[in-house]
């Protein structure tokens, strides 16, 4: 998880390794190519009005003439300075590729970095965040919390990489919100048994989840029963028995098409005539579009009355799944979310995303197929697997 992000990030504050290697072919541009390259390089450069005609006024000595001064002469004029600059990068793009942005970031900082320059920084910042599955409301978020850290504030110039770094540390430390430790809510309840209600769409993976936390219950010495509640969709039933029996656990089920308040209703009077602590309640994939089936849901917790009701999403589904957490979360007010497939999620920003628009936690990720791959959420991992730490 959080691969491409960290990487993306690591290389706008930091700059990637490659720049700190020495490359011989990627060398700046000598100033002979600088001057045969002239014309080509002004034309590249015809947008920004002012450059373009104080250049048609100077021929080419004079262009290689500010070349050599750039070298070690500090009296040479800031507007020949830039158009070198520039040009160089035309003739070298592969230059502006390996060098970090931040780099020209800091040529621009003084004693206070100003809105203009911080604005500038976080477009590249925006542009990376929304391409890593970060939502939109969010990336403002952060915008909102480091404009008021860096902008206008004093920092020293050789700080300034760290203070970005601490700035979007904090900012992301904020969204998230703490996990709850659900072994320790089941423990708490004196009468009665835990009914944990798993709701999402279709193929996100609830019923696998309902195992792992299963299994996760049975290593607590915390006895359950589950309920097979997804009457809908075809071998779910079937699906959840065969985790039931490899973990050794009593499913209750009907036949398909039977309610599935009903279903809930017999595994909690199982649970409770049993002595068993905890009720896990399957439920058909919700597409959160379809009223009725909102209905339904809304069916089964007038019935079950559930302790905590869990959202369950693909990791890799994006924004997809922010939208979805959204959706239900205003419908039936989750307690919290679990992810699924974060091992193969190289980008991320769903655990960010999804956290912030439900204001409610991130409990689990689903991290592969085996009983045990289920990771209880951590923030620090979080900003560790970013980079941040």
């Amino acid at each position: 998880m959080f691969k491409f992000l960290k990487e993306k990030l690591s290389n706008l504050i930091k700059g990637s390794k490659e720049t700190e290697e020495p490359v011989e072919k990627k060398a700046k541009a000598p100033v002979k190519d600088v001057k045969e390259n002239t014309g080509e390089k002004i034309k590249k450069l015809g947008k920004k009005q002012e450059i373009h005609k104080k250049q048609k006024e100077k021929n080419e000595e004079e262009v290689v003439y500010s070349a050599e001064k750039i070298e070690g002469k500090p009296e040479i004029n800031e507007l020949e300075e830039k158009i070198i600059e520039e040009a160089n990068e035309i003739v070298n793009p592969e230059i502006e590729e390996k060098t970090s942005f931040f780099s020209k970031f800091k040529k621009k900082f003084t004693s206070k970095l100003d809105q203009g320059t911080f604005n500038n920084f976080f477009e590249k910042l925006e542009q990376i965040l929304l391409e890593n599955n970060v939502a939109l409301g969010v990336v403002d978020k952060i915008r909102e919390d480091m404009e008021k850290d860096l902008v206008n504030i004093e920092i020293k110039k050789e700080n300034i990489e760290d203070e970005v770094k601490k700035s979007l540390k904090n900012s992301i430390e904020r969204i998230l919100v703490d996990p709850f430790d659900i072994m320790e809510k089941i423990k708490l309840k004196k009468e009665g048994p835990f009914i944990i209600l798993f709701f999402g769409i279709n193929g996100s993976g609830k019923t696998t989840s309902i195992a792992k936390l299963t299994h996760k219950l049975q290593k607590n010495n915390i006895p359950c029963v589950l309920a097979a509640g997804d009457t809908f969709r075809a071998a779910s039933i079937e699906q959840l028995n065969k985790h039931g029996e490899k973990l050794g656990v009593k499913v209750i089920s009907q036949d398909y098409g039977a309610d599935p308040a009903a279903v809930a209703f017999d595994a909690i009077k199982y649970a409770t005539s049993h002595g068993l602590k905890v009720v896990l309640i399957d439920t058909a994939g919700r597409m959160h579009t379809k009223d009725n089936l909102i209905k339904e849901m809304e069916k089964i917790i007038r019935v079950t009355k559930p302790d905590m009701k869990i959202f369950v999403a693909e990791s890799i589904t994006g924004n997809d799944a922010t939208e979805q957490a959204k959706i239900f979360n205003e419908s039936f007010g989750i307690d919290g979310t679990i992810l699924t497939k974060a091992d193969v999620d190289e980008k991320g920003g769903t655990a960010i995303s999804v956290g912030f628009i439900t204001g409610k936690p991130i409990l689990m990720l689903g991290t592969g197929q085996n009983y045990d791959d289920l990771e209880v959420f951590s923030k620090e991992e979080i900003i560790s697997n970013l980079g941040l730490d």
